[in-house]
């Protein structure tokens, strides 16, 4: 069984008028990982800054000379698959391009790009181009599975502004095939495998059974995805989209990816009432034919991309390993719901 737990600490104190102060703080333990993060309630309704408002677009959005990654670049600026992958070189599909990534972290690093907009605004995006480029990526990893069947490690990641990671402005995602598990690979391909020999069922569809049954945290579904907002987040405003059952891309269907984008763009949305706009995407996936994880995609709102604005991540999350957020999940779920809601 999984364990949502919960434990309220209090912090007390003379407040500088002298009044005795009880400051509650919920201390979560994450189901699947066992990791545990706070929700410091002083601080819910804490006014950020940047945020009073939709910051401008970055300074150089309207400079496209140096992009490599629009078209009157792409042809001279980026590299080309390799021939047993793809004899064009590149995968297309509608305004989506797939190459490899200039910079790898691992055997096979590609890149693809959305369409030829060189700064899209958090939230306006068309469903289209998210779908095309999900398809680009689905259809890179099973040529690179068919080719080297020990890559089976794989993940789809997107780092939208520098506040993100992100390297260049053109927005794009980043695909990942490694013999090599990353951390979280290992430790879910463990957690899963454990989970389904102890109670002969799915990690996540557990998980998505406890929360659509609690509804607290649930947010609702595009498709088959189900999603909600994390019970013990690692990220300010952290959302998941759960595809129950599905534990391989070969069993992704075109209306799912298109399922996934409306879902990803409704979480943009959602981060752009908040006046936020940066964020972090990842969907991992084992295809070694018999991973029992599921695909979970995982989005994490950033603080903003505008000067002097304060990191979400400070010694508390880097050096005691808690992520400590001022918002219940609850309220985040709340708060998302209608960005599910709208036609």
């Amino acid at each position: 069984m999984l364990h949502f737990n919960k434990e309220n600490v209090i912090a007390r104190f003379i407040s500088p008028s002298g009044e005795t102060v009880q400051a509650p703080i919920e201390i979560r333990t994450n189901p699947i990982t066992g990791r545990t993060s706070r929700v410091a309630f002083t601080r819910i309704g804490e006014h950020e800054a940047g945020t009073d408002s939709l910051p401008a677009p970055p300074p150089f959005a309207d400079d496209t000379s140096l992009c490599p990654f629009c078209r009157s670049s792409l042809q001279s600026k980026t590299p080309r698959l390799l021939p047993e992958l793809m004899p064009d070189g590149r995968l297309v599909r509608g305004g989506s391009v797939l190459f490899p990534n200039l910079f790898p972290y691992g055997a096979y690093s590609a890149v693809s790009l959305f369409d030829d907009t060189h700064f899209v605004g958090i939230g306006t995006a068309s469903p289209d181009s998210y779908t095309n480029s999900f398809l680009n990526c689905a259809d890179y990893l099973e040529r690179v599975l068919a080719n080297d069947p020990e890559a089976f490690y794989m993940a789809i990641t997107q780092n939208y502004l520098p506040a993100a990671g992100g390297s260049l402005l053109h927005p794009h995602l980043q695909i990942q095939a490694d013999c090599v598990a990353s951390n979280h690979h290992r430790f879910l391909r463990a957690k899963a495998e454990s989970y389904f020999a102890e109670n002969v069922s799915l990690l996540f569809s557990d998980y998505l059974y406890h929360e659509k049954k609690e509804k607290d945290r649930y947010i609702g579904k595009t498709g088959e995805w189900e999603w909600m907002a994390a019970f013990a987040p690692e990220g300010f405003f952290e959302i998941w989209g759960i595809l129950p059952g599905v534990t391989s891309l070969s069993q992704v269907t075109v209306d799912n990816w298109k399922d996934l984008s409306r879902g990803v763009l409704n979480t943009q949305r959602f981060y752009r009432s908040l006046c936020r706009n940066s964020y972090n995407l990842g969907l991992l996936v084992i295809e070694d034919g018999i991973s029992m994880l599921e695909l979970r995609v995982v989005i994490i709102v950033r603080s903003n991309y505008a000067p002097w604005v304060r990191n979400d991540h400070t010694g508390f999350e880097v050096m005691l390993g808690d992520m400590a957020t001022f918002t219940a999940p609850e309220e985040t779920a709340a708060n998302a719901r209608p960005f599910w809601n709208e036609a």
